[in-house]
């Protein structure tokens, strides 16, 4: 498979995600969730006009390209044109809200003074291997490439296939030059052809071309389906696409944004409603769980790939998908992903498949699993459901016991009671002997380094606030708690121990995190490297105040240190990930800070940043090359817009509170 590293546009529905090229190839497409099976190697699209050789669609020296989406939505428009025979193709690709169908409408319009005898072609390799070989048969109207558990047929409405070629036509398409006699082979590569005619000047034609995804069954309900869905009307499916999408954005406004007055506020804007369009295709409908990206890079030759559901991630996502009034999503997350995810002993591991399978990973981050703790407790705060706290109850204190095990041990804490010593802990005890200790040790949250790491505390400790918080909610007159004298002496007890150990979290950050000579906090206990991460004991797991002295000098070692000459701020010294570019979740996270101690000019150039090196269509990345100022990995970065969206909510609360308190 070839290296796929961009991905510039994207489009889907609940259960169906594809990605694209900013010059409209169709990269990726999966289903039916959007993490665990993608189908294609690649799609490629060409004409033959009168005698020429193909003409690809995505990749001739003649085509000028303009790539667009309807706005406020989900429809992809990829203007293409070749100069040379003056022919504009507008190829606009959708997926139906109501059938998993990806629609590739094509309108041919001859530009020029000379008729184009014109024949349209699709060249499509699937995935295949030896466990699920892929083969392909011609059916009416285009092709069926399956494999014994799956089929992926496209197909044309309205249109006969002129010619084909199942076998062999990677030597002779690029000449447009295919044909066969067989109608049903066993390669994993088909090409097909429509013949459009003749098109005259000034004259347009139309091909629709549909691609369906299901389960490999008997071929007479696979026919079936496909009859089926050619007698859909497309222009009202193109409509009703639209409509839904344009009515998501307005009902999911949960910032109440009004409509821009300059063009800064318009990229603003745009940003915001492209989040808005963006989290419903990562998440999992059934489950909740959330992809961090769409995959970016299946061969592992830059990263270990996106596509899965990082809770820490997945944490941020679900709080901006709150303000975004998504708060049944997130409910989902939380209930039905975060509790069919623990492990037995009450953590998580790194990462996962949205369907709530593990997924390939290479340690755990103990963040991971004080987030959800965290995230449980701020939606709740969003909400004001008793009901989701009592419903989660048993999953977050299975989660703190293991974090109240993990510090004591790490922390080197006396006083074990008697619930550490469960069988889960005796077996760890019996396997795990790193460096004296029960429990592995924990990745920071750029999984990189191991060790014990000031964000880790600081998000534990968040974890061990929120608990105690959760139990103060439940624990009123309205709660099952009430006259149930174990279950509150129990609490009791748990909220003195929670607050015993965080008392003990911020000795030892002092104690071991803190540099006296530069009077500085550390990232972690292995080395003096400022880290951007270092800024969540302040925002948001409020461990720290803002306006602290050790904190405010941190922050000045940040800018001296982290701050590049674009106003960029990289992740931590030394970083050498992508060449070690600045990433817009940390000049968001910059952004939150100088918001908490009223620095709205420091703020606000933090934040122009990343306005202004939004990506096409107004995705933000994951990195911004330093020296273009363009996105340079990773566009669509659930992380990324989570933030952004955050941000905007805080600057949008801290004008309410102007409104509220004027100055006098």
């Amino acid at each position: 498979m070839e290296n796929k590293y961009f991905n510039e546009a994207m489009i889907g529905n609940k259960n169906m995600l594809a990605t694209f090229t900013g010059k409209g190839e169709m990269q990726r497409i999966y289903f039916p969730s959007k993490d665990s099976r993608q189908y294609i190697d690649y799609f490629h699209t060409g004409v033959k006009i009168n005698n020429s050789d193909l003409i690809y669609l995505h990749d001739d020296i003649n085509n000028v390209y303009q790539q667009y989406y309807d706005t406020d939505t989900n429809v992809l428009n990829t203007e293409v044109t070749n100069t040379y025979f003056n022919l504009k193709i507008l190829q606009t690709d959708y997926v139906m809200i109501k059938e998993n169908v990806l629609v590739k409408r094509y309108v041919f319009l001859n530009d020029g003074k000379i008729d184009l005898e014109t024949a349209f072609y699709i060249h499509s390799e699937l995935l295949s291997d030896y466990n699920n070989h892929v083969s392909c048969k011609i059916i009416d109207g285009g092709m069926m490439q399956y494999a014994h558990d799956f089929t992926f047929s496209t197909f044309a409405k309205g249109h006969k296939i002129s010619k084909h070629q199942i076998n062999g036509s990677k030597e002779t398409i690029k000449r447009g030059e295919i044909y066969d006699k067989d109608y049903i082979g066993m390669s994993k590569d088909t090409s097909i052809c429509y013949d459009l005619g003749v098109i005259r000047p000034q004259e347009k034609k139309t091909l629709e071309i549909c691609i369906a995804i299901g389960e490999n069954k008997n071929i007479s309900e696979i026919e079936k389906e496909i009859e089926r869905i050619k007698k859909i009307d497309l222009n009202k499916e193109y409509s009703n696409t639209k409509a839904y999408w344009r009515k998501y954005v307005k009902s999911h406004n949960g910032l109440n944004l009004g409509e821009p007055q300059n063009s800064y506020e318009e990229k603003i804007y745009d940003i915001y409603k492209r989040s808005i369009l963006l989290f419903p295709l990562l998440t999992n409908p059934e489950t909740g769980g959330m992809i961090a990206s769409a995959e970016v890079d299946e061969n592992f030759t830059q990263c270990g790939r996106y596509a899965y559901c990082w809770t820490r991630d997945a944490v941020f996502m679900t709080k901006a998908m709150d303000l975004l009034k998504m708060e049944k999503e997130t409910d989902k997350f939380y209930k039905v992903f975060c509790k069919k995810t623990q492990s037995k002993n009450g953590m998580w591991e790194q990462r996962f498949f949205t369907d709530g399978k593990l997924a390939p990973a290479w340690g755990y981050q103990i963040d991971e699993t004080a987030s959800v703790v965290y995230g449980v407790y701020e939606h709740y705060q969003y909400t004001k459901s008793e009901k989701f706290l009592k419903d989660n109850l048993q999953m977050c204190e299975k989660a703190v016991d293991f974090l109240k095990r993990y510090v004591k041990d790490w922390l080197s804490i006396e006083g074990q009671d008697e619930y550490d010593k469960d069988k889960v802990q005796q077996e760890m005890e019996a396997n795990v002997n790193h460096q004296g200790h029960k429990y592995h040790v924990s990745y920071d949250l750029w999984e990189m380094n191991e060790g014990i790491h000031f964000y880790s505390l600081a998000s534990i400790y968040a974890a061990f606030e929120c608990m105690m918080k959760i139990y103060r909610v439940l624990g009123g007159k309205t709660s099952d708690f009430e006259n149930n004298r174990l279950k509150d002496e129990k609490i009791v007890k748990s909220e003195r121990e929670l607050e015993k150990l965080q008392t003990e979290i911020k000795k030892y950050i002092n104690q071991n995190m803190y540099d006296e000579e530069k009077k500085t906090y550390l990232r972690n206990t292995e080395d003096q490297k400022m880290d951007i991460s270092m800024i969540g004991a302040v925002t948001p797991f409020q461990v720290f105040k803002p306006k602290e002295k050790k904190i405010v000098n941190t922050i000045e070692r940040i800018n001296l240190s982290l701050r590049t000459y674009t106003g960029g701020y990289q992740r931590f010294e030394g970083d050498h990930y992508r060449n070690g570019n600045p990433w817009p979740i940390a000049n968001l996270w910059m952004t939150l800070y100088y918001l908490e101690i009223g620095e709205k000019k420091k703020a606000k150039e933090t934040f122009d940043f990343v306005v202004k090196t939004a990506g096409n269509h107004s995705f933000l990345g994951e990195q911004v090359d330093n020296n273009t100022l363009q996105p340079n990995w990773v566009l669509g970065l659930g992380w990324s817009h989570a933030m952004f969206v955050i941000v905007l909510e805080r600057v949008a609360s801290l004008g309410q509170a102007q409104t509220r308190h004027p100055k006098k």
